[in-house]
This record gives structure tokens, sequence and C-alpha cells, in this order.
């Protein structure tokens, strides 16, 4: 990668309000950049470069991974390596940067899940990836059943302790295991910062206790595809592209973006949209923002101009009630899912 001359914009930090995690001393930008796909080893490196760079002249500090994210696995951190040794050295300390372990990542039965071995050896291989001495939050990715989660929680405190990561985080887990973990962690003197699920207008699960339950503990909320995978904008109102994700399958197929009930509801949610000068998308993020318990909204992108555009949404992030009472009435769980 070529030396960098970037110099981030003075400006960064007046455009938009930061919000806290929880109860904790930590902000975070409502929007912040997730780089689960759109940065592995099968695109661009100078396209992932101009979108890092451009986020962090949004005030968009908070970087959000995981050991597994490409493809290829892996690939996500070491392309974020390179680009922070390039362009970011001066600015460590500015951003905020998490990564996750509990998905497989390697052969045999240390590889997956969340033992202690498995989270302690992935974070140290996360940090040779990413080129640095620690994380800002290590996550446990997923419940674990088998896995004690005294276990579990250990290893992230330990994580902690040692100064690998400065907070520990929890992704996927129930609202009953996320206020045990959170008291395991309390007890081991490492307090429980984030909780990241996902969470959208077609997909509102954690409205059925979680949220109810960080805000009660004081756990701030990092919530992944409030997008929907790209149902949550225009895309396929008039088809489904060649070049879209339900066109090349994987988490979201070109049935569910062709489906009819999902098209009116989007219609109606495009309506909503416009009368609030905002896209589809936009209006969906500033929704999911619309509750306390949740802190940030984790956003992918392909360009530039994607990304601009999502940040964008932080510039009304208000609701009315009439409006709320009519997004409700097509903001319905499971629009989309898989038939």
């Amino acid at each position: 990668m070529s030396t960098s001359s970037y110099t981030p914009d003075p400006d960064r930090y007046l455009a938009g309000a930061f919000r806290r995690a929880g109860s904790s001393g930590v902000l975070l930008p409502p929007i912040s950049l997730g780089l689960w796909q759109n940065f592995g080893g099968d695109r661009e490196l100078a396209t992932q470069r101009a979108i890092v760079r451009r986020a962090f002249d949004l005030g968009v500090t908070h970087l959000d991974l995981a050991n597994n994210y490409g493809p290829p696995p892996g690939s996500a951190e070491s392309n974020l390596g390179q680009i922070l040794r390039a362009d970011f050295s001066a600015h460590r300390d500015e951003l905020f940067i998490s990564t996750k372990a509990g998905y497989t990542m390697w052969p045999g039965p240390y590889g997956d899940h969340g033992s202690r071995k498995y989270l302690l050896s992935s974070l140290d291989q996360s940090l040779g990836r990413l080129g640095l001495d620690h994380v800002d939050v290590f996550y446990h990715h997923r419940e674990d059943p088998e896995t004690p989660l005294e276990e579990t929680m250990g290893a992230l405190a330990d994580a902690v302790r040692s100064g690998r990561a400065l907070y520990a985080g929890i992704s996927n887990y129930s609202p009953e295991r996320t206020r045990e973990a959170a008291r395991i962690l309390a007890s081991l003197g490492t307090p429980l910062l984030l909780h990241q699920p996902s969470y959208s207008m077609f997909n509102r699960h954690v409205e059925r206790g979680l949220l109810a339950v960080l805000d009660e503990i004081g756990v701030g909320a990092a919530v992944f595809s409030p997008l929907q995978q790209g149902l949550l904008t225009d895309r396929y109102l008039r088809g489904v592209p060649k070049d879209s994700r339900a066109a090349g399958g994987g988490f979201l197929s070109s049935d569910q973006a062709s489906d009819e009930l999902y098209l009116e509801r989007v219609r109606v949610l495009q309506g909503i949209a416009e009368d609030r000068g905002q896209s589809i998308a936009q209006l969906a993020l500033a929704w999911v923002l619309r509750h306390r318990a949740v802190t940030t909204a984790l956003v992918g992108a392909s360009s530039v101009a994607q990304l601009e555009a999502n940040v964008a949404a932080r510039e009304n992030l208000d609701f009315g009630d009439d409006e709320l009472a009519a997004i409700d009435a097509v903001a319905i769980d499971g629009t989309g899912a898989r038939r």
C-alpha cells in the first residue's frame, strides 16, 4: 500500500452528536462502519481505504469487525490492518475498534464456539492481522450452550485484564443469557459494555425483552443489519439488479427481494421517508436509533457515496407520534424472511 498522504478533516467532530453506551463512559457515533461485507479479499483495497478515510472525516470513529469477516475469513481484519498502518497510525486513539470470536475459524475442536482456548487464541490472531496491541471491544459472537457461561465470560474478562481489549461485549445473546453474562462479568470486575444484536423494521425480536434488559442493566446496543441486508432500501422496488446481494444469494435471496408483501410495505415506507426528506435507508436507520438503549447502528458500505448517504441519516433522528404509528403499521417482524 502506498505511503499515506491522508490528512483528516479538521471539522470531523462537528457534524453529529455522539451517544453514550449504556451507563459507561464510552461515546459512539450514531452511525458506525461495519466491515462484515465489502471489506474482504474479494474487494478492491483502494475502495476500502477510501471508505474508511471518508468515514473518519465524517466523525465515524467506530469500526466493527469479527475474526471471520471476509471472504476469506480474517481478510477484513488484515485489510483494515493495512489501512490503519498506512493512514491512521497517528489517530489510533481517536478510533474505537471492535472484533469478535464465536464462529468457525480453523479446523478441530478449538476453532469455534466459546471456550477460553478458542476466544483468547482468536483474539491474539485478530490483533496480529490488525497490527494492534489491543482492540477497544472484544465480543463473544454468539451463545454457546455447551460451554459454561462462566468460562466464556472469564475469557472476556481476562482479555480485558491482560490489556488485549479495553471492554467486553456479547452478540446474539437472549435477554436471559445477557442478564446472566452481565452478572458474571460484573463479579469479575469487568462490566459488560455492549450487546450486538440484529435489529430492523423487519426484524424486531430485540423488542421482545432484550432492549428492556439492556436499558435496565446499563448496557448499550450496537445493532447490526438495520437495513435488513438491503431490503430496507429502494434497491429492489423495480426488480432485482444483477449486481445486488439478492442476485448473488448468500444472506439475501431474490425471492425475498421480490415478495409482493415486502414490496408493498417498502413502498409505504418510501412515502413516509420522502415526507421526511429522507431515503428509505435513512428512515430505517433513524428508526432503530429511536430507542434509548440503542447506542449505534452498524452499516456496511460498498462505496463512498453509499457511506455518505447512510451517515446522513443522523441529520434527522426525531419522529412524531403519527409517523411512528404509520411506520408501525408496515414495520412487521419477519417481512422478507426466507420462506
